[in-house]
This record gives structure tokens, C-alpha cells and sequence, in this order.
């Protein structure tokens, strides 16, 4: 089993982040951080790199149960979604599977909860089409 769920897509770079965003919200999710690698590297080291972000999505009733079940768990909370340009209109989503990330952690109430996210984040991967 991977540590991720994975789609390439074809479209423009912004419009598969807005279709992203609205499959999280479907799902139960906000998006609580972007981090912008491309920029960040930029203006931290001068190195150009492809364009790649990591949406921090979190799902509120999920993440309160995951933290009843394990008060450690914030460690890997929020879940990170990342979707990076390997070519001009060709766009890789890739979502953390919170099954795998989550096998470290004995816990028979946070693995419930693992399998729940895990359903939704797989979802919004597949769900995923083309720009039109």
C-alpha cells in the first residue's frame, strides 16, 4: 500500500487547485495552509523549481476525533494534499493516505478514524478530471 493517492491531470496549474479546493470542501474539508514550494525556494535559496503547493486540508469532526483517540496525532495533522506541474498543463495531485501515514500509531480508535479519511481523501483524487 502506498503512502499516497495519486492522479495526473491535464489543465492550467490555478484551475486544478480551484477544482481541488471544491472536491475537499465536498468531502468535508477546508483548506488550512498553502504553502507555495516554487516561490519559497525562490526567495529563500534563488533556485528556480517546478510549480508545487501543499494544501494542508483538514476535516473539523475527523481531526477532533483523531485527537480524542491519540493526543500525539496533531503531529501529522493537518492532512497534505500536493499538486505540482511536471509540464505546462500537466498537473500531479497527490493526497496523503492517512492509513499508511497512521500505522505507526497502535491505536485501534485513531485507526477507525484513518479509514474514514483515507475513504474521502481517495475520493477527491479520483473524482479529479480534466480541465474542460
Amino acid at each position: 500500500m502506498r503512502y499516497y493517492f495519486t492522479k495526473i491531470v491535464n489543465g492550467g496549474f490555478e484551475v486544478i487547485e480551484n477544482k481541488i479546493v471544491a472536491l475537499l470542501k465536498n468531502e468535508g474539508f477546508g483548506v488550512l495552509t498553502y504553502i507555495d514550494m516554487q516561490r519559497t525556494l525562490k526567495e529563500k535559496l534563488n533556485v528556480e523549481f517546478k510549480k508545487y503547493k501543499i494544501l494542508g486540508a483538514c476535516n473539523p469532526p475527523f481531526a477532533l476525533k483523531a485527537l480524542e483517540a491519540e493526543d500525539k496525532i496533531g503531529t501529522i495533522l493537518p492532512c497534505n494534499i500536493i499538486i505540482q506541474e511536471h509540464e505546462l498543463n500537466t498537473i500531479e495531485v497527490s493526497a496523503i493516505n492517512p492509513l499508511v501515514s497512521m500505522q505507526a500509531v497502535n491505536n485501534d480508535r485513531l485507526k477507525k478514524v484513518a479509514q474514514e479519511v483515507s475513504s474521502k481523501l481517495e475520493n477527491v483524487i479520483n473524482n479529479l478530471e480534466d480541465e474542460k
